[in-house]
């Protein structure tokens, strides 16, 4: 049996410098000031902290796949990766995908290039409102064993302006990403073995993961071959009562990021190659602080909450999948 570690992050603003010759001149007019201060030094710091974090994943031999959003570009991606690749003795490859977000922060998977490849297929879906959303990112991962998982990253538009007043821009990615995953049984199979990951700004609870996802806590109905509709099962269910969120505002938990699997990877049937194993809310001491344990975020050197030691305002979160090896 092969185990694959997987881990969602979001890295809160993992930008280029301020500056950068690798900015767009759209980039830069949006994001104005917003950038200040935020040199080598400061990127060199970010990075070291989120690789200090990372080398902690799986026992402290790094992570399988590790999706991650708010990066700004390649450049990142590649010091983080460098980063990586030096303290875990790994050879990690990622595949990007760089929207029109306009405060140009993106979606990446990172790969063990020793247990997955050699190449990854790729897919982003543009969403458009007013402002281009960031896109939805889909990456097909071939493991040794010869079987495919279709990974589909997401970063779901903010709840700035309000919760209520920002959902229906969540629920019309939902109803997209509903659309496209039928796309994907079309073209997969039936039995493709599906997971979502991501920083959804939505609980599980909210009707735009619930009603429009169709992502549920009812395994028996994601299982069952009598429904027309195909729900997703969201493992995140399991923590709403747990005193622990990967996102804290004020006093309030919020699981915004999450991992959602389909009724492939639920089933028990013998042929299905992945079965669930285990889900966690990773809470390294060093990562949060508080009688809520509120993550510990970075900053920038222009806010009044910028710390140096600090790492994201998002906690990572980490799915086990079992798979079976092939037959020789």
């Amino acid at each position: 049996m092969t185990k694959h570690h997987i881990y969602w992050w979001n890295l809160e603003n993992l930008f280029d410098v301020e500056n950068s010759p690798r900015r767009s001149e759209f980039l830069n007019n949006h994001l104005g000031k917003e950038l200040d201060g935020w040199n080598a030094t400061i990127l060199d710091q970010k990075i070291a902290n989120l690789t200090a974090v990372i080398s902690k994943f799986n026992d402290g031999k790094g992570p399988d796949l590790l999706g991650v959003c708010e990066v700004e570009n390649e450049y990142v991606i590649e010091l983080l990766i460098d980063a990586m690749s030096t303290a875990l003795d790994k050879n990690y490859g990622y595949v990007i995908s760089e929207g029109e977000d306009k405060r140009g922060i993106d979606t990446a998977l990172i790969y063990d290039k020793t247990k997955y490849g050699p190449e990854q297929q790729t897919f982003s879906l543009r969403i458009i409102k007013r402002n281009t959303t960031r896109d939805l990112f889909q990456v097909h991962i071939n493991t040794a064993n010869g079987n495919k998982l279709v990974c589909v990253l997401n970063h779901w538009p903010s709840r700035s302006g309000g919760e209520l007043e920002s959902e229906p821009f969540r629920i019309m990615v939902a109803e997209n990403l509903s659309y496209w995953i039928e796309r994907i049984y079309e073209e997969q199979g039936d039995d493709a073995n599906i997971i979502l990951m991501g920083d959804f700004n939505d609980n599980p609870y909210n009707k735009s993961i619930t009603a429009y996802l169709k992502a549920i806590n009812n395994k028996a109905l994601v299982k069952s071959n009598r429904v027309r509709l195909k729900y997703f099962y969201n493992v995140m269910h399991r923590f709403l009562d747990a005193q622990i969120g990967t996102f804290v505002f004020g006093n309030e938990y919020n699981l915004l990021d999450q991992f959602i699997i389909s009724k492939s990877i639920l089933s028990e049937k013998s042929e299905s190659p992945f079965k669930l194993s285990t889900v966690e809310i990773i809470a390294y001491p060093e990562l949060t602080s508080g009688s809520y344990q509120k993550p510990v975020k970075f900053g920038r050197p222009n806010s009044s909450t910028f710390n140096d030691k600090g790492y994201s305002d998002h906690l990572p979160i980490k799915i086990v999948l079992n798979e079976k090896d092939a037959v020789v």
